[in-house]
């Protein structure tokens, strides 16, 4: 590029802008008063990396000469001294530092800018461009070596097993692995079944009276305050009805017992006169061989009632420690709840906090549709018992409702216990129209209500609630059968959150917590 020459205005201190390869290095001061001359140097132009398929760009030479500024330039000030050759008046140490560390800074940029460039994906070429097709391999010929085994086969003892068998057998060691860790589980909860089984039906109570405990918070209660007041009045509650029903039941005892006498009598009879045609030697030989079985598991029954005690301490830990893990569940369930997946590994936290909320909601759902078809069956079956003056009203009532926690199972045997009362007090024809009734409410229940306000979130299959109490029963008796649909309902939906290929959206202060993790 030739030099340009540029012309300040006399004076008696002149300061020119001079340039060098950075855009601005400064201004050095003239010592001169006449007129002060710069001429631009070209400097070596930087090397630049080309990829193959890219043009360099061009530069335009028209606007090059029209400026007075190059980049890759060194300036030179020359100065006139009176009539005499100009002198050459080189920069100073600092402006040269600066100029070098303006030629890293360019050379830096223009790095990054290939980088960027590099990263760019390749331009797809037009429709009328053709593209070269690969040709298709040619077949291998005859005496060509053999492929090489699989490199998931370690000798070649495994490439002679077949590919179905080897897949079975790495099935089988991971079932046998899962299965002992399943056993292992479950032996650890019945050996502290005495501390998981109240905590389980804490957690009921919890999903129960979590939406009481909302309501006062909302009324601007503290939640200590709303927790109490809640758990206290659902004391006073459970307290009442198992006074009413104790004391009806004790009332009824005495009437009772003396038409289940005279009901025994009658069937007495009736195997006499029926169709069995049995007679009174053999009545009494099978009722002196009940007599006998009762005699003879005197010590097993002495025994387990002298382990009444331990049972009854047993009884009382488990309500005090359902009542306090209740308190706390609906005082700081949430806290609890967020200690335990900050537990977990960043990656899995979201993931497992969705599975938490889906099973929680599952569970909360599960237990207000329960209490409500029970409440349903109850009042259903107690309208026909008080319709044909069944004893033990109340009990019964309250009998069908604590069943009907038990899917299936709990509402045939609270059934049965009214059909059978019906028997004794009434006769045959009663006892046919409450076993009616209580056909009536159990269809009703099983094909309306239970579709309908259960819905799909807690639909189990009948099998599986079927199993599922069947085990827990054997596991932890009554109060097993009770927690075991809602515990399989939580796992269901659990495991379905866990599994599934959708990622759960990232909460909105996602990227916050992220940045501020070490």
């Amino acid at each position: 590029m030739p030099a340009v020459e540029r012309r300040s205005p006399s004076g008696p201190s002149t300061r020119t802008s001079t340039r060098s390869c950075s855009r601005r290095i400064g201004r050095p001061e003239s010592v001169f008063g006449s007129a002060v001359t710069t001429e631009t140097v070209p400097c070596p132009a930087p090397a630049t990396r080309s990829r193959p398929g890219v043009r360099a760009p061009v530069r335009d030479a028209s606007a090059d000469a029209s400026t007075s500024f190059e980049p890759n330039a060194v300036s030179v000030v020359r100065l006139p001294y009176e009539g005499r050759s100009p002198k050459e008046v080189h920069l100073s140490r600092f402006e040269q530092v600066r100029a070098r560390l303006r030629r890293a800074y360019e050379a830096g940029r223009e790095s990054v800018r290939s980088a960027r460039h590099d990263r760019e994906p390749v331009a797809v070429p037009p429709v009328d461009t053709p593209v070269e097709v690969p040709a298709p391999p040619s077949p291998p010929a005859p005496d060509a070596e053999p492929a090489p085994p699989h490199l998931s086969l370690a000798s070649q003892d495994d490439a002679d097993v077949p590919h179905a068998l080897r897949l079975a057998a790495a099935w089988s060691w991971r079932l046998i692995v899962v299965g002992i860790v399943g056993w292992a589980l479950i032996r650890l909860v019945g050996a502290i079944q005495v501390v998981m089984i109240p905590l389980a039906i804490a957690l009921l109570l919890s999903a129960l009276l979590a939406p009481a405990v909302g309501w006062l918070l909302r009324a601007r209660l503290p939640r200590s305050l709303a927790t109490a007041i809640v758990l206290i009045c659902g004391l006073a509650a459970v307290a009442g009805t198992l006074t009413a029903v104790v004391n009806e039941f004790i009332a009824g005892v005495p009437e009772l017992s003396a038409k289940a006498t005279d009901g025994v009598r009658t069937i007495q009879e009736w195997l006499k006169t029926g169709p069995l045609h049995l007679s009174d030697n053999q009545l009494n030989k099978y009722i002196d061989q009940g007599q006998e079985w009762v005699d003879q598991n005197t010590q097993s029954l002495t025994s387990g009632a002298l382990s009444t005690a331990a049972t009854v301490f047993e009884v009382l830990t488990g309500m005090l420690l359902v009542l306090f893990a209740t308190f706390f569940f609906l005082r700081d369930g949430r806290r609890i709840w967020r200690f335990l997946v900050r537990l977990l590994p960043v990656n899995a936290r979201w993931r497992v906090d969705d599975a938490g909320t889906a099973a929680w909601a599952t569970l909360v759902a599960y237990v207000r549709a329960t209490v409500l078809v029970a409440f349903i069956d109850a009042v259903g079956i107690g309208i026909f018992l008080i319709i044909f003056k069944i004893p033990f009203t109340l009990p019964l009532i309250a009998l069908v409702f604590l069943g009907a926690f038990i899917p299936i199972v709990g509402a045939a045997l609270s059934g049965a216990v009214a059909v059978l009362v019906a028997l004794v007090d009434q006769g045959w024809v009663i006892a046919l129209v409450i076993l009616g009734a209580v056909i009536l409410v159990q269809q009703l229940e099983g094909h309306v209500l239970q579709p309908l306000i259960m819905g799909r979130a807690v639909a189990i299959h009948p099998l599986g609630v079927i199993v599922g109490i069947a085990a827990f029963a054997v596991l932890a008796g009554i109060v097993g059968a009770v927690v075991a649909v809602p515990l399989i309902a939580v796992l269901n939906t659990a495991v379905r959150r866990l599994t599934a290929r959708r990622v759960p959206e990232a909460p909105p202060d996602a990227v916050v917590v992220a940045a501020k993790a070490p």
